[in-house]
């Protein structure tokens, strides 16, 4: 079975039969495998699957990672709204059933389609201006354990999304803004059923009852989670968001919020942070120039920089199109290893120039002040010759053309918890946005009904090494990295919407989205069988396949190949929505992780 390689007279042959005989492997070798875990951890618990059928629609579409979210941005399309209107209500009832992920106290990207043109909308956090690069360095100089500099005050970062949302409104939105927060407000008041997975989240995370607030809130006298079922409701969540859709985002960032969350911050007893309210009441979103790339008959667009989501999966399609992994589609959902080694060697080269060049371009130049260098053919052409029938173990950084300055080493451990949201109006336009509070619950500092993020833990905690400053380092107004991946695809020719998609789930997030790319565009799968497919891939270094969703000779046919293979928690909550042709005529059809609580839904 040959795969097609530039370099080589155009092939190599990769000796498959090798593969095969080395299912072989000892048992001791599988359990090894089985049993190792990642170096880097699940952003959130995983939670129960539960297989899910795939949504069709002919007008509009919202797909969410919770029924009641989808029910209002649904709400919103039926009444004539548009796809960011949907996404402003879907966002603040998210804020409510799934305070985990997401929520006015955190930040967002959004890539938006009004029907001609993509845009791409940061609202990422940034970091305060009284801000160093020794942020996350203890006394000792050394850095900080993660959860030393997540919980308390320290790694909350200015919030974003509700200034990113609201730019968006007032050049897209068709609803009046305050009717956008109507369901929001109606669930904080009535109450609502905490769902098996918040329960879950909370049941075992060891760190959100400290803040007497949020432990008030989430659990009842004896530091039990509340139940299954349990209604929750939330007053003071409905006056911030009251006040919100009357006054627009100025009522959160330049009003009694803002130096609420300032009084929050600074006053963490043991892990105080420096962020004001004159930080927030400074925050801008930022419209950029999204990362579109083509790949076969398709163009592909995702986030630029301060995300490396977007520059990641064009590197990896514009690889892999020098492959054929097209010829190696699941049989019967079940991954074959030429597919996996192909696209695991492909993500590592991506991480390789990610950790090395990608951050906010607002401080940090990328090569050529610009994506294009790291997306250049000539480059991804020589970046592909180096995948061979042999794992790489681990990749180094390329040398993209006009590079003229070297960086240091990223050492961001980046476990965000984030929520998806893809959504087609009436119009044919879409939204595909990923937004986050960063680790599950945040900073566990819980205000005015609401969780602040721990955004500034997605910064490199040394801001050096031996080859210079780390382009990912602290500094002041900072946004930091994040590999979170919105993205639209269309058809190269006709510029038809084809598929929106995203996930949640931290760094993997681009081996994700990456997959869910692959199935569809590759592999002829509809998005609902694509997510559904095992998650796998490579942040450069182990190869992870997921837990309870692999064989052991698929683990036996990598490790043959080289791969130091790691199965473990893959807990994705990939949202998307295709255009599918049936019958003579163009729909909808959405899909929902079955790893999440999510559905689609549309008519």
């Amino acid at each position: 079975m040959p795969v097609t390689h530039p370099g080589r007279n155009g092939r190599f042959s990769v000796r498959w039969q090798a593969l095969i005989a080395a299912t072989l492997l000892g048992a001791a070798a599988l359990a090894s495998a089985q049993q190792a875990t990642a170096d880097m951890q699940a952003p959130e618990a995983s939670s129960d699957y539960t297989p899910k059928p795939g949504w069709s629609a002919k007008k509009y579409m919202v797909a969410a990672a919770n029924p009641l979210a989808v029910d209002a941005g649904y709400r919103m399309l039926k009444e004539g709204g548009s796809a960011i209107d949907a996404a402003i209500a879907t966002q603040m009832v998210l804020n409510l059933v799934e305070p985990q992920s997401s929520g006015i106290g955190g930040g967002a990207f959004m890539m938006l389609f009004d029907g001609q043109a993509v845009k791409a909308y940061d609202g990422r956090e940034t970091a305060p201006a009284a801000a160093t690069e020794k942020l996350f360095l203890g006394a000792d100089g050394k850095p900080l354990g993660f959860y030393e500099g997540v919980i308390g005050g320290r790694s909350v970062g200015t919030p974003g999304v509700l200034r990113m949302l609201e730019l968006a409104h007032r050049q897209y939105g068709k609803l009046p803004w305050s009717k956008l927060f109507e369901p929001a407000i109606q669930l904080a008041e009535n109450g609502f059923a905490v769902s098996p997975r918040l329960h879950k989240l909370l049941s075992v995370d060891p760190f959100l009852k400290r803040d007497p607030v949020a432990a008030a809130y989430f659990y009842d006298q004896d530091g039990n989670a509340r139940p299954v079922g349990y209604q929750l409701k939330n007053p003071e969540l409905a006056k911030v968001l009251r006040e919100i859709a009357a006054g627009g985002a100025d009522a959160f960032y330049r009003g009694h919020i803002a130096r609420d969350i300032e009084a929050k911050v600074k006053g963490h007893a043991t892990n105080p942070g420096s962020l004001t309210a004159a930080d927030i009441g400074a925050y801008q979103a930022r419209v950029r120039e999204p990362v579109c790339s083509d790949y076969k008959q398709w163009t592909v667009c995702g986030m630029p920089p301060p995300s490396s989501g977007g520059i990641a999966l064009a590197q990896m399609l514009g690889i892999l199109e020098h492959t054929d992994i097209a010829r190696y589609a699941p049989r019967d959902g079940a991954l074959q290893a030429p597919a996996v080694h192909l696209f695991s060697e492909a993500e590592r080269l991506a991480f390789a120039d990610r950790n090395r060049y990608v951050a906010d371009p607002d401080f940090v130049p990328l090569p050529g002040h610009s994506f294009a260098p790291l997306l250049d053919k000539d480059y991804l052409t020589r970046r592909a010759t180096l995948i061979t029938d042999k794992s790489m173990g681990r990749a180094k950084a390329g040398t993209p053309p006009t590079l003229n300055l070297a960086w240091g080493g990223d050492d961001s451990p980046e476990y965000p918890s984030t929520s998806q949201i893809a959504i087609v109006d009436g119009n044919g336009h879409a939204v595909s946005m990923t937004t986050t509070i960063e680790d599950a619950f945040g900073a566990r500092q819980m205000v005015d009904g609401f969780l602040l993020n721990n955004e500034m833990t997605d910064f490199s905690f040394s801001p050096a090494d031996a080859d210079g400053p780390v382009a990912n380092r602290v500094q002041a107004g900072k946004r930091p990295r994040s590999s979170i991946a919105p993205e639209l695809v269309f058809e190269k020719g006709s510029k038809k919407l084809v598929l929106v998609i995203g996930a949640p789930g931290g760094s993997a997030i681009i081996h994700y989205v990456g997959k869910v790319l692959i199935g569809v565009l590759d592999w002829n799968l509809n998005v609902q069988q694509a997510i559904d497919l095992p998650n796998f891939g490579s942040r450069n270094g182990p190869t992870e396949l997921e837990l309870g969703r692999i064989s052991d000779a698929l683990i036996a046919q990598l490790q043959a190949m080289g791969h130091d293979v790691r199965v473990i928690d893959e807990n994705s909550g990939l949202q998307g929505i295709m255009r599918l042709h049936r019958d003579g005529h163009d729909e909808w059809f959405g899909g929902a992780d079955p790893r999440r609580e999510g559905i689609a839904k549309g008519d």
